[in-house]
């Protein structure tokens, strides 16, 4: 299974380096597409859930790495839910 980094950049212009167990995260995400954060927190809870489910369909288990990413987008958007124009973009895949 392909496992897949994406590069997103914050609404304080910083970026995070994150995972996907699968491939499936590129169809949830365009490069280059800002998405507002709640779209972007909604969008990364369906691709890696999708994610995890595919390793487990494959190994028979859950992928942690996709739950504790998943809970990092989440902490981390949590610091800009104030911002009503708050976006987050995709830059690229690995």
């Amino acid at each position: 299974m392909p496992e897949v980094r994406f590069e997103v950049r914050w609404p304080d212009d910083s970026t995070s380096l994150c995972y996907s167990p699968s491939s499936t995260i590129r169809d949830y995400f365009n490069p280059g597409q800002p998405y507002s954060l709640k779209d972007f927190v909604r969008l990364s809870q369906a691709a890696l859930t999708m994610a995890s489910e595919r390793v487990r369909q494959r190994y028979g288990y859950a992928c942690s790495s996709a739950a504790q990413q998943l809970s990092e987008i989440e902490r981390r958007a949590k610091d800009y839910e104030t911002r009503a124009d708050a976006t987050v973009t995709v830059l690229r895949f690995e």
